[in-house]
């Protein structure tokens, strides 16, 4: 199918947003996508999360049904050798890892997740015929060319990319669809000259290409202003086919607030008038836009496309149905909590190691609390977030504000941004039931992410223990 083709496709009202690690995970995309909206699986941290699912045992064989439709059987063949584990592993033991991204090709690393990738995709798209999406955070530079071919391979028909900048991605999906190389400027710290930096990936080196074009899938950044909108329809290296208009009130991480930063009592950073994006001015751009943030309530889209929208983008109702990828535990406390009293959401701008604000789930029993994260002995083994930076004899390091501060202060950092961060790359793993288990005995806390509709998912549960992805969607358009 031809980009100018898949234009005339339909477009989704809803979007399913992409959560955390794994929440936003295959079982949930397919559901929303079977019942003719957008299901979104998180690309973020899947080399990971393929690995652990195979070493527990890959419970379903979900996994390895994907894997045998995977178009280069050496790669399956050797993650199947790595990684899975018939029995899972005994109690106690460690995951073994996926090499953590550096600077340079990997034959392995960017293989697999070339792997991962097309399978959550592939699982997503099972069975119904419909559009699957995919989404990404900018700042995690590394995977993102590898993680973006993989998807293309299962047909992925949207992409979206928040947390940053995607100037350069359009023109890497022209490039992808044709098993081109492709080259993404690599943000170092610390770099004499920021235009020689560059990540390189070619279909060719990890032993892939040379087939069919691939499908372009439609590309959709996630932005939080009107200036950003422009820049990215004027800038960009290829077409942008719309946007994701993402208000301070979404989870996870959102954008920071315009200007001098001004805290409430609470230690939250406060947004004014400036953050608040213009629909009017947007629609004037002629593209699609779906807006998120506060509008998972019946009656928001009928109010939006008054404005020129297309339809919502909607993460917290979903990230607690039954398909979602959160563990049992994990939804039923924050349901009954919640059908209890509004539960309170709290806008941290300390927690993330990217900088960004990052939306953290208060709760009365609590999973995450400061006391016992505070337990937690700081250890970066996963590395999503970790930062290059060019050390004083040239040489490329990797540091992050959450990993050990010896360690981070050895390689420049400041002592005082380590303070209050939390591992989200660990802490993720372990919402979704595959954190890591420790020398000591312990297993990574969790830390949950959630919108601030979550205070009044009260008034959609109207007493229901439990939900699914279809009465979601039920409550949104009605």
């Amino acid at each position: 199918m031809t980009h100018a083709l898949a234009l005339t496709m339909p477009l989704p009202t809803i979007i399913q947003g992409g959560m955390g690690v794994g929440v936003s995970d295959w079982r949930l995309a397919n559901a929303v996508s079977a019942l003719g909206q957008l299901g979104v699986v998180s690309g973020t941290g899947l080399d990971t999360v393929i690995a652990r699912r195979l070493q527990d045992g890959d419970i379903g064989g979900h996994v390895r049904r994907a894997i045998e439709a995977f178009p280069f059987a050496d790669v399956a063949e050797e993650a199947l050798r790595r990684f899975f584990r018939p029995a899972g592993l005994a109690e106690g033991t460690a995951y073994a890892g996926v090499p953590m991204f550096r600077v340079g090709t990997n034959r392995f690393r960017d293989a697999f997740t070339v792997l991962a990738n097309f399978v959550e995709v592939h699982l997503a798209k099972e069975g119904h015929g419909k559009s699957v999406g995919i989404i990404y955070l900018t700042k995690i530079q590394m995977p993102t060319q590898p993680s973006l071919y993989g998807s293309m391979l299962a047909g992925v028909d949207y992409v979206l990319m928040g947390a940053g900048i995607p100037r350069e991605i359009p023109g890497a999906l022209d490039l992808l669809s044709r098993h081109e190389p492709g080259h993404l400027k690599l943000e170092i710290d610390g770099s004499p000259d920021p235009e020689a930096d560059v990540l390189s990936f070619d279909p060719a080196d990890v032993g892939m290409g040379g087939r069919e074009d691939l499908k372009r899938p439609k590309f959709l950044p996630i932005i939080a202003s009107n200036s950003l909108a422009t820049m990215m329809v004027r800038r960009s290296t290829g077409q942008v086919d719309g946007f994701v208009i993402e208000g301070p009130t979404a989870g996870g991480h959102n954008a920071p607030p315009r200007g001098k930063k001004v805290y409430n009592e609470q230690g939250e950073p406060l947004y004014g008038e400036r953050d608040v994006v213009d629909l009017d001015q947007i629609a004037e751009i002629g593209l699609p836009f779906w807006v998120a943030g506060g509008t998972g309530r019946p009656g928001a889209i009928e109010e939006l496309k008054r404005h020129g929208a297309t339809g919502i983008q909607v993460g917290t109702l979903f990230a607690f149905c039954d398909e979602s990828g959160l563990t049992e535990e994990y939804k039923r406390t924050v349901i009954r909590e919640a059908l209890d009293a509004p539960v309170h959401v709290r806008t941290d701008d300390r927690a993330s190691p990217t900088g960004f604000p990052f939306k953290t789930v208060g709760l009365e029993r609590s999973l995450s609390d400061d006391a016992v994260y505070a337990k937690r002995a700081r250890i970066c083994d996963l590395g999503y977030l970790r930062v290059p930076v060019r050390l004083e004899k040239g040489s490329v390091d990797y540091r992050c504000p959450a990993e050990p501060e010896a360690d981070w202060e050895r390689k420049g950092g400041e002592s005082d941004a380590t303070a209050g961060r939390r591992c989200l790359c660990n802490a993720l793993m372990a919402n979704i039931g595959l954190g890591q288990r420790r020398s000591d005995g312990s297993t990574e806390p969790p830390l949950l992410t959630s919108g601030d509709q979550l205070s009044e998912i009260g008034r959609f549960l109207a007493g229901r223990d439990r939900y699914t992805a279809s009465d979601v969607i039920d409550y949104l358009l009605g």
